[in-house]
């Protein structure tokens, strides 16, 4: 995933062999190690973890953890969002394609249907949808897997499939559930969590894909459109796999709802703004953030403003600027050793757009 490795060491950073690990938290913990200490694992120079003493050659210091957690973040960070871009080309193409021949392939679909379940099947209307779930809910065994998008749940979301939920938990279903960073704030989650007790584990991030829902690793469930009264049931194997890859990759990156958020590292900056200033520097507008973060645009705009007034930044063009400074551009945000201290410059009220 990150680095190259030796033939004698054929591994990553994210992984390091046992006396790569050794060698590595000896130095973290001591500042540095004798170079003669590193021999024996070359991986570690080869994946840049030690690095000479710029004042006494014969010694290796540690790069930082956090350092290498950064990079390490990024590359899957890449890889997921490829993954994002592959789904929404998938599903823009049958979209096309079914636009092209509709009578043709409702047909064909009916057909496949009464023959024992078609590969991709369109579900028109809410009550089909609730039916396909239940069904698939009722023919599961083993596992389930969810992303649900946006922030808080209401209560009406978290009860809607509430039957389903307690019904996969009297037969020993696991469910895992990606959720945003956002939802951590709502009441009804943390309710339901306890009362699934240990047949659910979840976990955060700060943005997700869309909705999603798998079942034993057999059939799909994703939106067909915008207000979600159409869905498609996905029984194809490539694409399952497809789909369990992406949630496989998120769900590494996600952190358990039990668990702290990390600090940003970066004093008056809380996590959310972290996320926010990322996606300000790749130019996304207020709107868009607030839908990929799961909260309002009115919210949005709140921790901007803190952002503005934090950074010392006068207007939304010294923002970006200042973003950059401080390392607030990235999708895993390259967070200094130590915290940063501000000084905000003089300057008229922050803008707030």
């Amino acid at each position: 995933m990150a680095g190259h490795a030796t033939d004698e060491h054929p591994h990553g950073a994210d992984r390091l062999c046992d006396a790569g690990d050794r060698v590595y938290s000896r130095a973290v913990r001591r500042g540095r190690v004798p170079r003669t200490d590193a021999e024996p694992v070359p991986c570690l120079l080869e994946l840049a973890l030690l690095h000479p003493d710029p004042d006494d050659m014969a010694w290796l210091v540690p790069t930082a953890p956090q350092e290498v957690m950064t990079r390490l973040l990024r590359g899957v960070y890449d890889e997921v969002g490829e993954s994002h871009r592959r789904v929404g080309s998938a599903v823009a193409a049958f979209e096309r394609y079914a636009g092209l021949g509709r009578r043709v392939q409702a047909s064909a679909m009916a057909s496949a249907s009464l023959e024992g379940g078609a590969a991709i099947r369109v579900l028109d209307g809410l009550s089909r949808i609730q039916a396909a779930m239940d069904d698939a809910t009722e023919a599961c065994t083993g596992e389930v897997l969810t992303v649900q998008p946006g922030g808080i749940r209401r209560e009406p979301e978290l009860t809607e499939g509430l039957h389903r939920a307690l019904a996969l938990r009297s037969r020993g279903v696991r469910m895992r559930d990606l959720y945003t960073h956002v939802a951590r704030h709502g009441q009804g989650l943390l309710n339901y969590l306890e009362l699934m007790g240990d047949a659910v584990e979840a976990r955060t991030l700060d943005e997700v894909v869309d909705r999603l829902i798998l079942f034993d690793r057999t059939v799909a469930f994703i939106p067909a459109n915008a207000d979600h009264t159409m869905a498609l049931e996905l029984r194809h194997p490539a694409l399952i796999d497809y789909f369990v890859t992406v949630f496989d990759r998120l769900w590494r990156l996600a952190i358990p709802v039990a668990a702290a958020l990390p600090d940003t590292g970066i004093e008056g900056i809380s996590h959310r703004e972290q996320s926010i200033a990322a996606l300000l520097a790749d130019g996304h507008q207020d709107a868009v953030i607030a839908e990929r973060l799961g909260i309002s645009v009115r919210t949005c705009r709140a921790h901007i403003a803190r952002l503005s007034e934090t950074l010392g930044a006068a207007s939304r063009t010294q923002l970006g600027v200042r973003i950059a400074q401080v390392g607030l551009d990235g999708a895993a945000a390259r967070l200094p050793d130590v915290p940063v201290q501000l000084t905000p410059v003089d300057r008229e009220s922050p803008t707030a757009r």
